[in-house]
């Protein structure tokens, strides 16, 4: 299978997933599902790749794409016009497909008040730091929500400079718990127990997933910091039907 479906207790009508690098139709180090078209791979092959994406998921539209800046805008999947400029979407309406590309950043796939909202958000240290979580969850106006943390570079491999350090413990002390000493001042930084703190304080106790590191398998992840710029991305996507 060309993809991951979340461990995660979803309603019936709600679909999520995150696409795997093959199957798809890109060569190179861009081999072979790519979706971004950002990344200097063929144009072309990135259309087959989308289609592809399309049909083996399923998908009941084309995936909102986002242009991505690990900024914290979140915009309102359903009446997006061309390609916005924001790292985050959400969605009330069925068959409205959020998507976010990644490799090595932190996907994290929303479902509030059993289904009826969803939201997908690109959460690299930059846009976690900033607050793309309590963003999207300020946008999203639900009471109940439980939250998947999708393929991201693992505790063991993303390491960082004193300046993320000293950026998410200057906002919290508690963060400081997930960054490990590696070398001098340099730390290893654990995006999932970081993007866990927030969600924890902001009342999310339903959080599933962060198992992965897509820097140690590239049979099946794209990761930039192994790969470097010919790296792809995969697709995090989540959707509802009527219900």
């Amino acid at each position: 299978m060309n993809w991951i479906k979340p461990d995660w207790p979803l309603p019936s009508h709600v679909h999520a997933a995150t696409t795997l690098r093959s199957g798809g139709t890109s060569v190179g180090g861009y081999a072979s599902l790519n979706p971004a078209s950002h990344v200097n791979d063929d144009p072309q092959h990135v259309l087959v790749n989308r289609q592809i994406i399309k049909q083996m998921l399923n998908l009941p539209s084309e995936p909102v794409w986002l242009q991505q800046v690990h900024g914290i805008q979140v915009v309102k999947a359903d009446q997006v016009v061309d390609v916005p400029e924001a790292d985050a979407s959400f969605t009330d309406q069925a068959g409205v497909v959020c998507a976010v590309m990644t490799a090595d950043c932190l996907p994290v796939l929303f479902c509030g008040d059993n289904g009826e909202v969803v939201a997908a958000s690109h959460a690299g240290w930059r846009g976690l730091q900033a607050g793309i979580i309590k963003q999207t969850l300020a946008v999203m106006h639900c009471k109940q929500v439980s939250v998947w943390l999708g393929p991201a570079i693992g505790p063991d491999n993303f390491e960082v400079g004193d300046d993320v350090l000293n950026a998410f413990i200057t906002q919290n002390s508690k963060a400081e718990q997930a960054f490990k000493a590696n070398s001098p001042g340099k730390w290893l930084a654990n995006i999932y127990q970081l993007a866990r703190l927030q969600l924890t304080e902001l009342g999310i106790d339903q959080i599933f997933g962060g198992e992965y590191c897509t820097f140690v398998d590239p049979q099946r992840f794209y990761s930039y910091r192994r790969d470097g710029t010919t790296s792809g991305r995969m697709a995090s996507l989540i959707w509802r039907d009527e219900f």
